[in-house]
């Protein structure tokens, strides 16, 4: 399935193969996704959703595999929503936005309701809601993490990360020390509007245009920050995420594991666009 993109072209390529993320993100004919250029962890699914622009890790794990319940099974790597497929059925389409709503089988044995909408504006914004509901007879405990994986061969030496959750402001794209690093810190209070903006740029292999997102730090507290640049990789990961680095039973002794009850629901939200150059003329996000 296809977004265009408004104004100045260019698409978006929903995958419903694997939760209707986004294979690619294509402007000005170039495609920002990292492709072939990733690591493997093994796990055929990842592999394919992380060759693409967005997607998502959740709705009941993040990060990598931890037992689940009596410990006769695991959570997945990157939890149970990347690779459910998502049938034409399921979709609806009008001008300017693709929705969908459909189930995905938890590692617990339980069951989420993904309701999903991608959306282009005329300003140049894509939006995506989000609304996971418990239809399990189980309650459970939500988490989430929106990967944005770029390309690395398109960013440059003067390539930053900017935002007022990490050090200074912002950070070189090639952040850390060695072939790869990571980063989580909170984003919540970065924003006075409750709200975390990121601005990567500029992006030489873009004409030097940048990246800015969007997102409430209400359901997603924490910004985390991803790359690999090892055997062949060459990717860099942008995160908004809903839960620290942490074990699971870390994160649920000390209450950062709330239940999701059979008919809650949690929402989340996100938007990017390509811009120009940095609001009023600067590079941090603020």
């Amino acid at each position: 399935m296809r977004l265009d993109l408004q104004p100045g072209g260019g698409h978006l390529r929903l995958d419903r193969t694997s939760a209707l993320d986004l294979a690619a993100f294509v402007v000005g004919g170039v495609d920002l996704s990292p492709g072939s250029a990733i690591p493997s962890d093994g796990d055929p699914r990842i592999d394919h959703a992380l060759q693409g622009f967005f997607f998502t890790c959740g709705p009941e794990h993040i990060r990598h595999p931890e037992p689940a319940g009596d410990g006769q099974a695991h959570y997945p790597l990157h939890g149970s929503m990347a690779g459910t497929a998502v049938p034409p059925s399921a979709c609806r389409a009008e001008p300017g936005a693709v929705e969908a709503r459909f189930e995905v089988p938890l590692a617990d044995g339980g069951t989420a309701e993904i309701e999903r909408r991608w959306s282009v504006g005329a300003d140049g914004w894509v939006a995506l809601s989000d609304r996971v509901t418990n239809v399990g007879p189980a309650p459970f405990s939500p988490m989430c993490m929106y990967h944005i994986n770029l390309a690395g061969r398109l960013l440059g030496e003067d390539t930053v990360v900017a935002g007022l959750m990490l050090p200074g402001g912002m950070l070189p794209w090639r952040f850390g020390a060695g072939e790869s690093a990571h980063v989580c810190l909170p984003a919540a209070g970065s924003s006075s509007a409750g709200e975390a903006r990121i601005l990567l740029g500029p992006i030489p292999g873009l004409k030097r245009r940048m990246l800015e997102v969007r997102y409430p730090t209400d359901t997603l507290p924490f910004f985390q920050m991803w790359r690999c640049q090892r055997d062949g990789a060459d990717v860099l990961s942008l995160e908004p995420v809903s839960h620290r680095i942490a074990k699971r039973p870390a994160l649920e002794a000390a209450g950062e594991l709330p239940l999701l009850q059979p008919g809650g629901s949690i929402a989340y939200r996100l938007a990017l666009r390509i811009i120009d150059e940095a609001p009023h003329g600067g590079t941090a996000a603020g």
